[in-house]
């Protein structure tokens, strides 16, 4: 009875050390990337971020307002970063060099558009 207790102990033990090892070769596999984007007020963060984590591979998205560059994690066997990119971009945001695409352009409210924020000295 006692050493089926421990065969049993040892083989949970074995399982949690391999799916701990498991997670830990995700997260070492993972991918970071910064991108300049157009945006200009918290609605924008707020957009940008949530659809960025619609997209499959995304693990976190996170956009510093006064640099305009958001933060992704990602996973890249499942995403690149063309697609991120090109995510923002349907958004209605320019990525790096990549401009926004008119139509999700169209759709952002006055407030996200380019200039609407410019402060005059």
């Amino acid at each position: 009875m006692q050493n089926q207790m421990k065969t049993k102990l040892t083989a949970l033990f074995s399982a949690l050390l391999i799916s701990f090892g498991l997670m830990a070769m995700t997260v070492a596999d993972d991918k970071e990337v910064k991108i300049k984007t157009s945006a200009v007020c918290e609605m924008c963060k707020e957009r940008i971020e949530r659809n960025l984590s619609f997209e499959k591979g995304v693990k976190e998205a996170v956009l510093d307002v006064d640099t305009k560059v958001v933060t992704v994690k990602f996973n890249p066997s499942k995403t690149d970063v063309n697609k991120i990119k090109a995510n923002i971009n349907k958004t209605g945001y320019d990525a790096d060099e990549a401009i926004a695409d008119a139509d999700g352009y169209k759709k952002l409210p006055s407030c996200c558009k380019k200039g609407a924020h410019s402060h005059k000295d």
